[in-house]
């Protein structure tokens, strides 16, 4: 079953998929122009989440959830419940402040997060699920606000599950935006800005502050967070389209394709030409 709220006007979408057999997301094929965050619950038995063509277990009753830009398939696609939805039906920049849970869930943590479900938590999600349900079958002027509640609230929920399975109390809570902030802008720029002065800059912080904040948290420094994404950014574009490694480089903001070449292989240990081979026979 799939429920969705669009907006003409704003193109706000919001959508909730359940017991359906095939779900799955190719953001660099058909689903190119739909740029949204995806929740997904697994209801069912432990199965295998593929992510831009790299296995991750998702155990049964936990919640992972999902980048814009991120490719994913479910083979037991009929036990997820996900909801998606769009930037401009649940804004996360413009009022960053109120919703900065968003940020965290998407943007917070280094690794994959899986988010268990006690039977009480999954009494909880049956009953946003049923909610959210109801309102979608309820047609009237204030329909889209309704759902916007929702899904606030849906948000809070994980958020907070995940903040008590993933996050130390020993880093503070401000310490903690500040590495949101950090991702978050990384996300929205690294295509253009390769140099962590640039997000420092962004966040009124000096570079060796940032290094020392992020040196507490985990182990990677705040400049291989941005040549990680842009490694990560090149895969997908090799895996999931036929651009050249010359029209890759200048997406990414390299202004040479050999030096792009160095850095790809330095990051991932193969060379473009490896990479092309090992994805040829997929295609």
């Amino acid at each position: 079953m799939i429920h969705q709220f669009y907006n003409d006007q704003t193109n706000a979408l919001f959508r909730m998929v359940y017991e359906e057999s095939a779900f799955d997301r190719n953001f660099y094929g058909k689903d190119q122009k739909e740029k949204v965050l995806t929740i997904a619950w697994n209801r069912g038995e432990d199965q295998t989440i593929t992510i831009d063509n790299y296995p991750y277990n998702f155990p049964a009753n936990t919640i992972h959830c999902l980048m814009t830009s991120e490719n994913f398939h479910f083979p037991k696609a009929s036990d997820i419940v996900a909801w998606q939805f769009s930037r401009d039906f649940y804004c996360i920049v413009d009022h960053d402040k109120e919703v900065s849970c968003v940020g965290f869930i998407f943007y917070g943590q280094p690794q994959k997060m899986f988010i268990r479900l006690s039977g009480e938590d999954r009494e909880r999600m049956n009953r946003m699920l049923e909610m959210i349900k109801d309102e979608f079958e309820t047609t009237d002027d204030i329909q889209g606000e309704m759902m916007q509640v929702l899904l606030k609230r849906l948000i809070i929920i994980v958020t907070r599950l995940a903040k008590d399975q993933y996050i130390s109390n020993e880093l503070p809570g401000d310490k903690l935006d500040i590495i949101r902030k950090y991702n978050f802008l990384v996300e929205t720029h690294y295509k253009k800005e390769h140099q962590v002065s640039f997000y420092a800059g962004q966040l009124y912080k000096s570079p060796k502050t940032l290094s020392n904040l992020f040196a507490l948290y985990n182990n990677r420094t705040p400049l291989q967070i941005i040549q990680e994404r842009l490694a990560q950014e090149a895969k997908r574009l090799f895996l999931y389209t036929d651009k050249t490694a010359k029209e890759i480089a200048y997406e990414l903001g390299f202004e040479d394709a050999g030096h792009f070449g160095k850095f790809f292989k330095r990051l991932t240990g193969q060379s473009v030409m490896e990479i092309k081979k090992s994805i040829l026979p997929a295609r």
